[in-house]
Parts: C-alpha cells; sequence; structure tokens
C-alpha cells in the first residue's frame, strides 16, 4: 500500500509506540513530572533531532497523562516531524484528542512539507478546511509551498486575500517563491510590488526564485536592485546568488561574492561554505574548494556531500572515495546524496569491494528507497549499484540486483545488456535483449549499441548485419553514428574491412572520428594499408589534435615496414606538440585504491614495486617470453 495514503489515515496509536524501555534509559526521564520542563525537553529534541530522547519523553508523557494538552500534542508532533517521522506524527496527532486547533494542524503541515512530502502537507491542509479549522499566517506559508499545482496555489491565494493576510511579509514571500516555481512571472511580481514592507526574506523569494527556474539574469537583476534599495543581503541571499555564478561556471563574479561574503562575515555559516564549495567545483577550481572545505570548524552532511561531489564531477575517483573513508572516519553517516556520488566513482575504478561495501550499507540502512512507497526500490539508485557490479565485472551480483527489481526500467535492461557484452557473455546479453522484447519494454538506441556491441566482441557478424537492417523496419529505432561506428568495429575485426569501408562512405550520416578510428585499427589489425592511408588521412583532417590517430597511424606503418612513413608521423606530431597520453592502471587492496601510470615513480612503494616487476619479468624470459617493444 502507498505511504502516501497511510500518513492520512487514523494509525493505531499503541502500535506505532510500542517499543521496550529498560529502566536504566527511561530513568532520568520518569523522573520528570512537571510537563512545561518536558515541552521543553521536546523542544530541545527537535533542535537536535534526538528521536530516542525524544520518544523516552514521549513514554513519559503517557506515563503521567500528559497527553490531554493541546500544546504538548503540538509539541510532540513536531518532535517527530523534525526527526522526519511523519508516521509517528500523524499517529500523534490523532491520539485520544479529537478538538485538534490550528497549531496542531500548523505543526503536521509545516513537518510534510519541510520533510519533502508537498501533497501530503496540501492534503492535510484541505483536511483542516473540511473541519473548520480556520488557517492564520502561519498556516499559509507552509500550505503555499505545499501547493503542487497552479490551480491550487490561486485558490489559496483567493482565501488569503479574504482572511485579509495578503500584506503579511511571510505569506507574500512564500506566494512569490511558489508563483515562481510554476513559472508565473507577473503574478509573482504583483504580489513583490503590492506588499508595503519589503524585508531581506521577500527580496530573496525573488531572487532565489529566478534562480530556481533558470532565469539567472533577472535573478542579478533584483539582486543588484536590492542593493540600491540598501537592503543588506542575508546568507540566503549569498547562497542563491552563489548557485548561479555555479551553474553559469563564472569563476570571477563567484570570487566576487566570496570576498562580499567574508566581508559580511557570513562564510563561517554552513548554508554559505557549502554554496562556496559547490561554486568553485563546478567552476573546477578543486583546489579552493578543499580549502574551503578544511577550514570549516564543523562539517555536516551537506559539506561532505559537496566536497565528494566536486572530486567526483572533476574525475578524481580515488580522492572521491578517500573522502568517504574521511567522512566516516569523522563519525558522519552517508545518505542517499552521498551514496549517487560514490558508486560512479566505484564503477569508473572497478574498485568491486568498495562498491559492495556501500551496497550492504544500503541495504542495512534501507538507502534508496522511495519514502512515499512501501518497499519498492529506487530504480535511478538501483540500476546506478547494477551498473557498478557490470563495470566491476561481477555479472552475477548484477543480475541478482536486476532479478529482485519490481520495477525495471528500460535503462535496466540496457545495463546487463551491456554488461554481459563487456565481458564476452554474448549468448547472456543476447537472450536478454529477446526478454526485453518479450517483456513488451520498449527498446532505444541504447539498446542497441548494447546488442551491436555484442555482436562485434562475439564475432557475430551475421546477427549484427540483421539487426542493423531491423533496428528502423522493426523496431522503429533510427540509426544514429554510434549504432554505425559498432558494425564498422564489428566487420573490421572479422576481417571484412572492405565492407567496413564501404559502409563507412555509403551510411546516410556524415563519418566521425570514431568511425574512421575504428577502421584504422581494422586495418592495422588485418595489414590492410591502402584503406589505412584513406582512413589515415580523414582522421588528420577531422581530429588532428588526436593522439590515437597518430599512434595507430604510425604502428600500421612498423608493421608493414614503412619506416619513412613513421618518422614522417612522428615529426608531424612533434610539429603539433601532440604527446601521447600516458598508459594508466589501477589495482584495489584493502587500504584503498592504487593508481599507477606509465614510467612514474611517485608511488611511496616504487622500489619495492619495480623490483617485483623486474623479477617478474625475467622469470617470464626464462619461459620464452619475448616483450614487444
Amino acid at each position: 500500500m502507498n505511504r502516501t495514503t497511510n500518513f492520512l489515515k487514523k494509525p493505531s496509536f499503541s502500535l506505532c509506540f510500542s517499543y521496550p524501555f529498560s529502566h536504566s534509559a527511561t530513568q532520568p526521564v520518569h523522573s520528570v513530572y512537571d510537563l512545561s520542563t518536558c515541552i521543553a525537553s521536546l523542544q530541545a529534541c527537535a533542535r537536535y533531532k534526538s528521536l530516542r530522547r525524544g520518544k523516552q519523553i514521549h513514554a513519559c508523557m503517557l506515563t503521567n497523562g500528559f497527553l490531554c494538552s493541546p500544546q504538548s500534542i503540538t509539541s510532540l508532533i513536531n518532535m517527530y516531524s523534525k526527526c522526519n517521522q511523519m508516521g509517528d506524527a500523524v499517529s500523534t496527532f490523532y491520539y485520544k484528542f479529537h478538538d485538534h486547533n490550528v497549531f496542531a494542524y500548523n505543526a503536521v503541515i509545516a513537518g510534510f512539507t519541510a520533510n519533502g512530502l508537498a501533497r501530503n502537507g496540501f492534503e492535510f491542509y484541505k483536511r483542516m478546511r473540511l473541519a473548520g479549522v480556520v488557517p492564520d499566517k502561519f498556516t499559509f506559508p507552509c500550505a503555499i509551498r505545499a501547493c503542487c499545482g497552479v490551480v491550487e496555489v490561486l485558490k489559496v491565494h483567493a482565501l488569503v486575500v479574504k482572511l485579509g493576510l495578503e500584506l503579511d511579509v511571510y505569506v507574500g514571500s512564500a506566494l512569490v517563491n511558489t508563483y515562481l516555481k510554476f513559472v508565473l512571472v507577473e503574478e509573482a511580481q504583483k504580489v513583490f510590488e503590492e506588499l508595503p514592507s519589503r524585508d531581506v526574506v521577500l527580496w530573496n523569494a525573488m531572487v532565489n526564485g529566478f534562480a530556481q527556474i533558470g532565469r539567472f539574469d533577472e535573478a542579478l537583476v533584483v539582486f543588484r536592485i536590492m542593493g540600491e534599495e540598501g537592503v543588506v543581503p542575508s546568507r540566503f541571499t549569498v547562497t542563491g546568488v552563489l548557485s548561479i555564478f555555479a551553474m553559469t561556471g563564472d569563476f570571477d563574479n563567484g570570487r566576487a561574492v566570496h570576498g562580499f561574503a567574508l566581508k559580511l562575515g557570513y562564510d563561517s555559516h554552513f548554508e554559505v561554505s557549502n554554496a562556496l564549495i559547490d561554486m568553485y567545483g563546478k567552476c573546477k577550481f578543486t583546489e579552493d574548494a578543499l580549502d574551503i572545505f578544511e577550514m570549516m570548524i564543523d562539517k555536516d552532511i551537506y559539506s561532505w556531500n559537496s566536497i565528494i561531489a566536486v572530486h567526483e564531477q572533476c574525475g578524481y575517483h580515488d580522492e572521491t572515495l578517500k573522502l568517504l573513508y574521511r567522512m566516516l572516519g569523522a563519525g558522519v553517516l552517508p545518505d542517499l546524496v552521498t551514496i549517487t556520488i560514490v558508486v560512479p566513482a566505484c564503477s569508473h575504478l572497478a574498485a568491486l569491494m568498495y562498491g559492495r561495501e556501500i551496497h550492504g550499507y544500503m541495504i542495512k540502512n534501507e538507502i534508496g528507497k522511495d519514502v512515499n512507497k512501501e518497499d519498492v526500490n529506487d530504480v535511478q539508485m538501483t540500476n546506478a549499484i547494477m551498473d557498478m557490479y557490470t563495470k566491476c565485472g561481477s555479472m552475477r551480483n548484477a543480475y541478482m540486483v536486476f532479478d529482485k527489481m519490481k520495477n525495471k526500467d528500460v535503462a535496466s535492461w540496457n545495463i546487463m545488456i551491456m554488461g554481459y557484452g563487456m565481458h564476452g557473455n554474448a549468448n547472456e546479453a543476447l537472450d536478454m535483449f529477446s526478454r526485453m522484447c518479450e517483456a513488451q519494454i520498449e527498446v532505444d538506441e541504447v539498446t542497441f549499441v548494447g546488442v551491436l556491441s555484442t555482436c562485434s566482441h562475439a564475432g557475430l557478424v551475421s546477427e549484427g548485419r540483421e539487426l542493423l537492417r531491423q533496428m528502423k523496419s522493426k523496431y522503429g529505432v533510427i540509426p544514429t553514428i554510434e549504432h554505425y561506428t559498432c558494425v564498422v568495429d564489428m566487420l573490421g575485426r572479422a576481417g571484412h574491412v572492405e565492407e567496413a569501408f564501404e559502409l563507412v562512405q555509403n551510411m546516410p550520416i556524415q563519418a566521425n572520428p570514431v568511425v574512421w578510428r575504428a577502421l584504422l585499427a581494422a586495418c592495422r589489425l588485418h595489414r590492410n594499408s591502402d584503406i589505412a592511408k584513406v582512413a589515415a588521412q580523414k582522421l588528420m583532417e577531422l581530429d588532428p589534435g588526436h593522439s590515437g590517430n597518430y599512434v595507430l597511424t604510425s604502428n600500421i606503418f612498423v608493421d608493414i615496414g614503412q619506416y619513412e612513413e613513421v618518422s614522417e608521423v612522428r615529426h608531424t606530431m612533434r610539429q603539433h606538440n601532440i604527446k601521447k597520453a600516458p598508459g594508466c592502471s589501477w589495482t584495489e587492496l584493502k587500504d584503498g585504491v592504487h593508481a599507477f601510470i606509465n614510467g612514474d615513480r611517485a608511488h611511496p612503494k616504487a622500489n619495492f614495486i619495480y623490483a617485483e616487476l623486474d623479477s617478474l619479468t625475467a622469470r617470464l624470459r626464462e619461459h620464452g617470453y619475448v616483450p614487444q617493444l
């Protein structure tokens, strides 16, 4: 059953709170018999999100009959809401107390809105109206932000006017922000202009509202006018403006705002520091982002997620995992955002051991489940885990994840097809494709990249030809350059170099460097120098800066003994200052992922490693191995 519905039903209170208490755990609480002290303690639990202590106080209040007071009910609802326990908050709302006042309704609506359950919050607002409870100025900001459609916000706005609350700055700010969320710019500006008192909260609603819908120029104009009006920006203004420069990659203006934040003393706040990390990271200034992070005295989950995301976005996958383990060492537990960031790092590094640990943590802590649905995996997150297993070569684990998925989308099938094909399991890949079609899952371009790539690596030429022919007529998918590249590669690997060359010349899409490179690689494999010269010439015209073109061409000429051409290719390479990227490999050990670059001796155990390599090479030579130089 959908938990959205469960939240709004009157659940059994005794079931929600039937948990054991040890004498020692509850003794300090039961010694407190004053209602006002209990309420003050609940407020502290809400502030510090101390759920366990809050439940102990709740048990004490049950024992001593303190739940007859509207104030105690409201305090409990607020505590559970702040601890992200909305089921318990609603149970408390309905516990032996039928004369619900506006404060209790406000607490539940605010809780749903703060926990990202807007639809539930608005449904509770409608229930409040049906019960005849009149909303107040504290109800409307949350109810307005909970609106999921234009009609809803227009109706709420009409009631605001009817009750004479349209000039309240907090209600106005919520209206401005929500109207902008639905891209109703004229309505937002009208509300803004009609308010006689415009404080920084209202200006922030305009700046951040425009920023969130991608209208960055309007947001910056409002920010400029705000300064001209003499309104001092708050730290939330700064975070909003920094988010704009992060999205646009405007490092210079972002750095200027950083200086502005330093001047106002906002740099010590979590929100500003996190926004600065994000801005520097998206502008590719990783060291600056790391400097901000290291200077933070206290780091919350958002700080860790920001700096981890910065490193992953910049391709520093090993650093991403190191930061994850620093985070765990600091006692900060990963959330769904953290997992979403670090799983791709495991995929890129083929770090199976770490990937398994992360997957186990997800299962144990039920991370990746949709909070609005009962026992239904989040498809996108599950796909990421499955992709990680395929990239790490663990197809058994990948299939176990796939098999347990209740809701498989096209990406789920594609990942499995790609994985099987990548690791040489052609029969399994094609069987997965057949099952996908039988399940009436609509195949897409990615599906055919997977199956054609499988045919290429397995040498299934006739099957690949037939799939290309049927793509449009049978499956309704128009072949793209990626599909033709797979087929050219397939024909080239199988020795049909002339047919591959003919396809490149006659296909309806202009060949790109990747296609020509696939053909050139086939020419080297089968020593076809005539077609190789044509392919090499095309590559030099289309992509003169790619080192791989020169290396492939040079190797072909070496293989056929044309050393003058080899010297010419290398001379051209030097003239254009093109250098071959050094080879890189890595291995996963218990203490982390170790990366090795060709010729690099920066590893702390380099001497030991090279000594072992020399010993291994010597033993191979004893058995007749001759290195190909």
